[in-house]
């Protein structure tokens, strides 16, 4: 089988005393996952081997060497090291986010080059990966510099999306952020997303106010006054359905929310927090804007629970499953945009027949 044939999944393995690698080998435990995607975790057979064991996780996998030597139909472990590496479980230790960012730039590198398809990371522990360096808070800011675009933080889920005009930045910095250059920047690269990435014809988009009740004409800050509401007037006026501010703390749980395909936080826990609360273990991390795609579970190392093999792979399984729908769903996208009227008569032939 060709690479043209199968999309190629890279995994980073993400912190090993976390729960990371748990979930990746309970992913693809069940075989039929390999009539999907081919998987090339980027870490390395003996380090996987003694978490197999220690955890009783039956998943078979292939140790290669070269990415060239790539086999579909099996689960394939790239060595980015071969030496002993003395796991942990829950324990956080820097040796852990050195061998964490090894995975993660072995596996961003193969994207850029196109040696996988698409990319998956598992869970990182933001503090042990910082060093002389590796100078990012995590993945997103890493792959921001590494690929091309506007990176944006976007969790999703079938039924309910949530994109952040900052992410992790302090709260008392956030209104400093907050510009009208932001708001446009990251609408775009929202509105850019649902359309090529998710299939959306015409997106309808919410953006939740920067202050309590969006302000209240001033007396809560002036910033949706002053900064969000002429935006979005100015977004509108350029063809796109963007509402709002809308108020934040009754958004979500008069479903509001449903009405639309995405929604615009001004925050992270603005977003984040509802998101987390309907949809967390189902919902995906996908960094929108960029030339590539990587995905991500909607949790973190769990280092409470690592290595008592009772960690849910769900949400990485899911964040497997829409990597790939993504990829899909861009190549078709391309495929339109450069000739709209063939693609028609194509699909037009194809139902007569």
């Amino acid at each position: 089988m060709s690479k043209q044939e199968t999309i190629i999944v890279g995994i980073s393995i993400g912190d090993l005393n976390g729960i990371g690698p748990e979930i990746v080998l309970k992913t693809f435990k069940d075989p039929r996952m390999l009539e999907f995607c081919t998987p090339l975790i980027f870490a390395s057979v003996k380090s996987l081997s003694f978490i197999k064991k220690a955890l009783e996780i039956s998943t078979p996998i292939h140790g290669i060497d070269h990415i060239n030597q790539l086999i579909p139909g099996k689960v394939n472990v790239l060595n980015v090291w071969k030496d002993s590496v003395d796991i942990v479980f829950g324990v956080e230790n820097i040796k852990m986010g050195d061998y964490a960012i090894k995975s993660l730039q072995a596996a961003a590198k193969a994207l850029k080059t196109d040696a996988v398809d698409v990319l998956v990371t598992a869970p990182i522990n933001k503090h042990n990966i910082q060093s002389e360096t590796f100078k990012f808070p995590g993945h997103t800011d890493y792959l921001a510099q590494e690929l091309e675009g506007e990176s944006l933080m976007f969790m999703v889920t079938d039924t309910l999306k949530v994109g952040l005009l900052t992410d992790h930045v302090p709260v008392k910095d956030i209104s400093k952020f907050i510009t009208k250059q932001l708001i446009e920047k990251k609408i775009e690269t929202i509105y850019k997303a649902l359309k090529q990435d998710f299939g959306i014809t015409i997106p309808k988009i919410a953006v939740l106010g920067i202050n309590p009740h969006t302000g209240d004409n001033g007396v809560i800050g002036d910033e949706d006054d002053k900064i969000l509401r002429p935006t979005l007037e100015k977004i509108n006026q350029s063809g796109k359905v963007v509402y709002g501010p809308y108020a934040a703390d009754s958004f979500f749980g008069s479903g509001n929310y449903k009405n639309f395909d995405a929604v615009v936080a001004a925050y992270h826990d603005q977003g984040l927090i509802p998101f987390k609360t309907l949809s967390f273990g189902s919902g995906v991390n996908y960094t929108a804007g960029l030339s590539k795609i990587r995905t991500s579970p909607d949790h973190g190392t769990a280092y409470d629970i690592a290595g008592k093999n009772i960690a849910d792979f769900t949400s990485f399984k899911e964040a497997v499953f829409k990597a790939i729908q993504i990829y899909k769903n861009r190549k078709q996208y391309r495929e339109i945009s450069k000739n709209p009227l063939k693609v028609s008569l194509k699909k037009l032939s194809t139902k007569k027949g």
